[in-house]
């Protein structure tokens, strides 16, 4: 299962708040959704994340079993 919980502790570490996600970087609230939820996002949706927060796909995601 991939789960985004990497992606909530790198967020917080960062000057970005999932408001600026959705206002400033056009990240939609529903993928926002999907994100909290552990549903599948584009990775095109992954590769902005990363470039938004300069940070690695797995800062974003892991796979645990």
């Amino acid at each position: 299962m991939i789960t985004y919980e990497p992606f909530w502790d790198t967020l917080k570490k960062s000057s970005e708040s999932t408001y600026t996600l959705i206002n400033k970087y056009n990240i939609s609230s529903s993928t926002i959704d999907r994100l909290r939820k552990n549903k599948g996002i584009s990775t095109q949706t992954i590769d902005d994340l990363c470039r938004i927060l300069n940070c690695k796909v797995e800062n974003i995601m892991i796979y645990k079993k």
